[in-house]
């Protein structure tokens, strides 16, 4: 069978999903663009073809669902630069859901303007539930920031979903940033804990470069002052 046709019937299974008993559902949008914002390169693969956006829609919409069910644990080196001390932030996923994910479907879909936006929904499974419920207790707190990636273009970075990514772990970063600003009376060293995301984020152009607006959930389980060291 042709690759196409197994991608189309694939996303038809999407389009068209069997009745599911109710149940709770992750829900967003995704948008993806059918031809470059950039003007001085031009990517090849541009335009976009249907079976193209389709699967970018899909990709995306899985990093953000995983981003939600199972976050990250992250580690904050907050840097001073009177002190000479880099800022560096990573991020480590605690889980990931797949490509071909039956729990993830489209449930409305339109060219519209040369994007493509998409409606996605994701039926998490009973152990995803218990994640999804433990980011709402305890220690949690809840943060938004905006956070910045590289416009795109061969010469910077062309990997689309890379770009995504960068953006969004950059507001992640800065929600962090800010929420240590707001609790600590003197600039710590260190902070280490674990962060999710509350609802798919916004994407926009600003000063020539993406930008992520992003809410999450965090729970800071470690602050290390400069006093320790």
């Amino acid at each position: 069978m042709p690759r196409f046709l197994c991608f189309i019937l694939m996303v038809c299974s999407f389009l068209f999903p069997m009745v599911l008993p109710a149940q709770e559902v992750l829900r967003g949008e995704v948008m993806v663009e059918l031809e470059p914002v950039y003007g001085a390169y031009v990517d090849e693969k541009y335009p976009l073809e249907k079976e193209d956006a389709y699967k970018r829609a899909l990709e995306e919409a899985a990093l953000f669902f995983s981003a939600q069910i199972y976050g990250w644990s992250f580690d904050y080196d907050v840097g001073e630069r009177a002190r000479k001390i880099p800022e560096n932030f990573e991020l480590n996923p605690l889980g990931a859901i797949t490509w071909g994910d039956p729990r993830l479907r489209v449930t409305h879909a339109e060219f519209r303007d040369m994007k493509f936006w998409a409606w996605m929904d994701y039926r998490p499974g009973e152990s995803q539930l218990r994640r999804i419920n433990a980011w709402k207790t305890g220690m949690i707190r809840n943060a938004q920031a905006v956070g910045h990636g590289p416009l795109g273009g061969p010469v910077e970075m062309s990997d689309w979903l890379a770009i995504r990514k960068t953006a969004l772990e950059d507001s992640a970063r800065a929600a962090v940033r800010a929420m240590l600003q707001g609790s600590e009376r003197n600039r710590p060293k260190e902070a280490h804990g674990f962060i999710s995301l509350q609802t798919f984020p916004a994407f926009f152009m600003d000063g020539g470069r993406w930008a992520c607006s992003a809410r999450f959930r965090i729970e800071i389980k470690e602050i290390v002052p400069f006093s320790a060291y």
